[in-house]
């Protein structure tokens, strides 16, 4: 099985064999470390908890400390459905992992935490067409208009309207890796990635 924790670094192109430019996501990976493999004997389910980025002790929970054996900025556990794979079979606890552990080519799927709008009104949430322009408008172009509901008189629920945006958990399948630098820990992921940059990523092999 293939996952790692990545931090986003920003955006760049790469240029194939053929000259064609492919955007490209920079994702700066430090070394993880498998904490522990849940079984479905003793857990009830198979997972391995992957924890990456040194953190001062004094900012972790004691308990996690003595749990993971050490103080981490990320911990994440990762499931074998999640992956659409089969099982954990050649995962250890202890193990480390990095950038290599991925191949130029591989099919992956990426969650991140999008970035944060605030709180946004119907037209940029939604997309809205607003009011016209002309004709006698005036300060009403980005309004959401009537709403409905006149007889029951009142709101129904999940009425599209303005409210907060973003900051959401998003996962994007059917990603390629394009290129995978193991001496510099970075893995370059076609297309764009969800959150801003620092963001942590979570990256998953999806099986052939």
């Amino acid at each position: 099985m293939k996952f790692i924790l990545g931090v986003k670094a920003g955006m760049t192109q790469v240029f194939d064999e053929n000259g064609v430019a492919h955007p490209a996501t920079i994702l700066h990976v430090e070394p993880n470390v498998v904490t522990r493999v849940k079984t479905s004997e003793g857990d009830g389910y198979q997972a391995a908890i992957i924890a990456a980025g040194a953190q001062k002790e004094h900012r972790v929970n004691k308990a996690q400390v003595k749990a993971l054996g050490g103080a981490y900025k990320f911990v994440k556990e990762f499931r074998p459905r999640a992956m659409l794979a089969e099982s954990l079979d050649g995962v250890e606890a202890g193990a480390t992992l990095d950038a290599s552990v991925f191949e130029p080519g591989d099919r992956i799927m990426v969650s991140a935490i999008s970035k944060g709008k605030g709180f946004q009104g119907g037209v940029k949430r939604h997309g809205f067409s607003g009011s016209k322009a002309t004709h006698g408008t005036k300060h009403h172009e980005r309004a959401p208009g009537s709403i409905g509901a006149t007889g029951p008189a009142r709101v129904f629920k999940g009425t599209r309207m303005a409210g907060r945006m973003g900051a959401d958990r998003v996962t994007v399948k059917n990603l390629t890796v394009l290129q995978v630098n193991a001496a510099d820990n970075v893995l370059l992921i076609k297309g764009a990635v969800p959150g801003r940059k620092g963001s942590l990523v979570e990256v998953r092999a999806i099986a052939a």
